[in-house]
């Protein structure tokens, strides 16, 4: 195959504004800066990766502006004018700096939409991919009233969405979940709980048994798997891990304890395609589910989760929706679409879709670009 140079790396800012504003139990996201990740190869072949942070650190440490730190300080420096043979060495020569994983995701997975582009395949081709469409769910943030929510479900289960998440807290939770079930007794449905638990809620949370769900994802604290394990025992339905799986290591040692039944695969969180490959992989040995969770990502993080979701153990319908369920207008052409519930997997090279210039230049702040590898801070060899 043919490898890849980087001679330059251009970083968008960009500011994108959310169709309605999104509530979890961390608060409510109205817009998001996001920073696009946009690396030249030296023979002019480009590809893109985002930074998929919140505008504040309360998903996980990182924030927009502490990921942009770190890409030009630290990783752009590392990997600018260095001949790469295959974008699987990135994550390895990004492990001189610990965790900052959505910032390592970011221009990542950039190179492998360049490297894929240049040797004529897609990014699904590259990892071993083998569906040709994804089943796609929707994310519904906290409402008001269960009446509301129970609206909510009715209008996304008329599109066709094929899985129904529900964010809860404490005080939103029980009495809604019961009324989204009642109202659709058979719809693949389940809690999201952004880690707004703890231990003592078991009982409480085991009222949840009675209505079927999928999973409860991140029930407790964000950076726990042994507390997981406890309540794994203690509750019937399936609890499925998000925020506490940064590495392909934290996924070992939770499945090792039992902490969970099903594991979210987000790119970000992990630091990139090859580790979200290899954590797919490990849970595939071991009879572990995943599915692909979503960041509020504009139409280049939802191309890679649609690259990625192309992998045989992604049996559970991801939250990679279509763009008009988040974007007035999204940055790529053409759009994510759904049918029936369906996102097709494009056939074109790297992520499959295109970043339109026009597009972008209407949300647009600011633009860089770095060609030199010089730094503040000395880098490892």
């Amino acid at each position: 195959m043919k490898t890849i140079n980087l001679k330059e790396v251009r970083l968008h800012h960009i500011n994108v504004s959310l169709i309605a504003p999104f509530t979890t139990s961390f608060g409510t996201m109205e817009n998001k800066d996001v920073c696009l990740v946009e690396v030249v190869d030296e023979s002019g072949v480009s590809g893109w990766g985002e930074t998929v942070t919140s505008n504040e650190p309360y998903y996980n440490e990182e924030t927009t502006e502490t990921a942009v730190y770190m890409l030009k300080d630290f990783f752009i420096p590392r990997l600018l004018h260095r001949e790469i043979g295959h974008p699987s060495e990135v994550h390895g020569m990004l492990e001189f700096v610990r965790r900052n994983n959505i910032a390592k995701a970011a221009i990542e997975t950039a190179i492998w939409d360049a490297f894929a582009k240049k040797n004529g395949l897609s990014i699904a081709e590259l990892i071993g991919g083998t569906k040709k469409e994804i089943e796609s769910g929707k994310s519904i943030g906290i409402q008001e009233s269960p009446e509301v929510l129970v609206k909510k479900v009715d209008q996304y289960v008329r599109e066709g969405f094929r899985k129904i998440k529900v964010k809860i807290k404490p005080g939103a939770d029980i009495e809604y979940m019961r009324a989204v079930r009642e109202a659709f007794p058979d719809i693949a449905l389940m809690a999201d709980a952004n880690s707004a638990y703890t231990l003592d809620d078991a009982d409480h949370l085991k009222q949840l048994d009675e209505l079927d769900l999928l999973m409860i994802e991140q029930p407790l604290a964000h950076d726990d798997i042994i507390d997981h394990a406890k309540l794994q025992k203690q509750i019937k339905t399936p609890v499925c891990l998000d925020e506490s799986i940064h590495s392909y290591e934290d996924a070992r040692k939770a499945i090792e304890l039992g902490s969970c039944r099903i594991i979210n695969i987000k790119i970000g969180r992990v630091g990139g395609l090859q580790e979200s490959k290899r954590i797919h992989d490990l849970c595939m040995e071991n009879g572990i589910d995943v599915w692909c969770g979503g960041m509020l990502e504009t139409g280049v993080g939802r191309a890679h989760n649609i690259q990625m979701t192309t992998l045989p153990n992604f049996t559970i319908p991801g939250d990679t929706a279509p763009s008009s369920h988040y974007w007035t207008e999204d940055i790529v052409t053409p759009e994510i679409e759904m049918h029936n519930g369906l996102i097709r997997v494009p056939d074109g090279a790297g992520i499959g879709y295109e970043v339109d210039p026009q597009k972008l230049a209407k949300v647009i702040r600011s633009e860089e670009r770095i060609t030199s590898t010089e730094t503040p801070h000395p880098i490892p060899n």
